[in-house]
């Protein structure tokens, strides 16, 4: 398996992966468009079109030369100061559990850290997602767009974290149409 960056070619293939991922899912995004996708596979478009779109954090899981997975994050803010908004994560049903999310993770994780970049947040199982370093943003002084997230909103410092940086966290806008 081979993880890299998003090249244009791969938007049909990440657009597939990322509706067969969330299709059924209980937590998914309502479907917006009329071939009944989930929401998250509208989502990787609108944030390609956005200001907050960070090319470099936009990574695919290749398996014998097809996309298997994918993993983006976009620029967020805490308080008016950077930080990244990681999500969505979409691996192909048929390659769940078989390492493809871990990879992904690790490699945005590193890249987010060699970037410069101080903190990662995402809404997700914390389960899952704590093995990766993520806590509740809650016990950095970080708040949720929606307080009824509770714990499953989390955040990752990476190297250049300012403990400081405390408040309101926002998403890259495309969020906010879901």
């Amino acid at each position: 398996m081979l993880i890299r960056r998003e090249r244009p070619k791969d938007v049909a293939d990440i657009r597939a992966v990322t509706a067969a991922a969330f299709s059924g899912v209980e937590h998914s995004a309502p479907p917006i468009e009329p071939d009944g996708a989930p929401g998250e596979a509208t989502l990787v478009g609108w944030l390609r079109a956005d200001p907050g779109w960070i090319p470099e954090l936009s990574l695919v899981a290749e398996a014998d030369g097809e996309i298997v997975g994918h993993a983006v994050a976009t620029r967020g803010t805490i308080a008016g100061r950077p930080a990244l908004g990681l999500g969505p994560v979409s691996v192909s049903p048929a390659r769940q559990r078989d390492g493809v999310g871990s990879a992904l993770m690790h490699a945005i994780l590193g890249a987010a850290d060699a970037m410069g970049e101080p903190v990662v947040v995402l809404l997700g199982s914390p389960a899952y997602y704590g093995r990766f370093g993520f806590v509740p943003a809650s016990t950095l002084g970080i708040d949720s767009p929606d307080p009824a997230w509770g714990d499953y909103f989390q955040a990752r410092p990476l190297a250049a974290y300012d403990q400081s940086v405390r408040g309101a966290f926002a998403y890259a806008a495309p969020f906010d149409r879901l």
